[in-house]
C-alpha cells in the first residue's frame, strides 16, 4: 500500500503518541503500518508527546512492544523539554513536583532538589505540574502554597483530558487548573500548544517540509500553528468531526478517522 497524496507532499512527519498512535495500552488499529509505511517511503519521523507519566526510553519501548520501531533520538518528551528549561534557568533551586517519578527524576536531573516529602516542602522555589494518577489533597495543598509564595509554577501542558480505552482520565490540565485556582498564579507551559517540542524536533530532523499529526486541536494543531507548520487532525483520540468543525483556531490541512486513513491511500475511512 502506499502513501496518501496528501503525506506524499511531506519530507517529515511529527506523531502525537496519545489518541493519535496508541490510546492506553494498545495501539491505535492501523497506526503500526502506517508508521512503517511513512518510514518505506523514506519520511523522517519524530514522534513529540505532552505524557510526561514515562520517560524517552519507556515510550520507545512502548513503541517497540506494539511494533513501531524507533529510537531514543525520536521521540521528543515533555518531561525532556521540562528538564532542559529547569537546566538553563533554575538549577540550584528546591522543587516541588506534582507527576510520576520520571518527571522527578527529569526535575532532579535538571541540578534542582526535589522537596516532595519533606517538612518544607510548601517552601519550594518552583512548582512544577505533569500528569499523573497518583495524587493526593496533599499534594494539591502543597503545590497550591508554594506557588502563591514562589510566584513559579511550570506546567507541561493544559490538555484538559487523557484518552484510555475506557474513556477520558482527568488529564494534565485538569490538575494544573486546581493549582492555579488555588495559587493565584498562571503557569508557564512547556509542551504543546507551545512550540518548543516540534522545535527540539525539527532541530533532530532537519530540514524539509513537515506535517505535524495528532488528535487535539487546542494543543497538537495549535502547537503546529506556533510553530509555522501545517497539521493534520486525527479523530481515534476522541474528538468527533462536529466537534472539530465547530472549534475555534488554527484550521487542520486534514481530518481523518485515524493515523491509517490519513497516511495511506485507498485506506478506509
Amino acid at each position: 500500500m502506499s502513501l496518501s497524496p496528501l503525506l506524499q507532499r511531506y519530507d517529515q512527519v511529527i506523531l502525537d503518541l496519545d489518541g493519535c498512535v496508541w490510546v492506553g495500552d494498545e495501539a491505535v488499529p492501523g497506526s503500526p503500518e502506517a508508521v512503517a509505511e511513512l518510514r518505506a517511503a523514506g519520511k523522517r519521523i519524530a514522534f513529540a508527546t505532552n505524557n510526561s507519566w514515562h520517560s524517552g526510553e519507556d515510550h520507545v519501548a512502548k513503541l517497540w512492544r506494539l511494533g513501531i520501531q524507533a529510537s531514543l533520538a525520536d521521540v521528543v518528551t515533555v518531561g525532556g523539554a521540562v528538564q532542559h528549561l529547569l537546566a538553563d534557568t533554575r538549577m540550584g533551586r528546591t522543587a516541588f513536583v506534582i507527576g510520576r517519578e520520571a518527571m522527578r527524576k527529569h526535575v532532579a536531573d535538571a541540578g534542582l532538589r526535589v522537596l516532595n516529602g519533606s517538612a518544607d516542602a510548601t517552601e519550594a522555589d518552583v512548582v512544577v505540574v505533569a500528569g499523573t494518577d497518583d495524587l493526593s489533597y496533599d499534594d494539591l495543598r502543597t503545590a497550591a502554597l508554594a506557588a502563591r509564595r514562589s510566584g513559579d509554577l511550570i506546567a507541561t501542558g493544559r490538555d484538559p483530558t487523557l484518552p484510555t480505552p475506557d474513556g477520558h482520565w482527568p488529564g494534565t490540565g485538569a490538575l494544573l487548573a486546581a493549582v492555579e485556582t488555588a495559587s493565584g498564579v498562571t503557569a508557564e507551559i512547556v509542551g504543546k500548544p507551545q512550540p518548543r517540542l516540534f522545535e527540539t524536533a525539527l532541530d533532530r530532523m532537519g530540514d524539509g517540509r513537515t506535517l505535524a499529526i495528532g488528535d487535539r486541536l487546542d494543543s497538537d494543531v495549535a502547537a503546529a500553528a506556533a510553530a509555522g507548520l501545517d497539521a493534520a487532525l486525527v479523530l481515534s483520540g476522541g474528538m468527533t468531526a462536529a466537534e472539530a468543525a465547530a472549534a475555534d483556531g488554527p484550521e487542520p490541512v486534514a481530518v481523518a478517522d485515524d493515523l491509517r486513513s490519513l497516511v495511506l491511500a485507498g485506506a478506509p475511512t
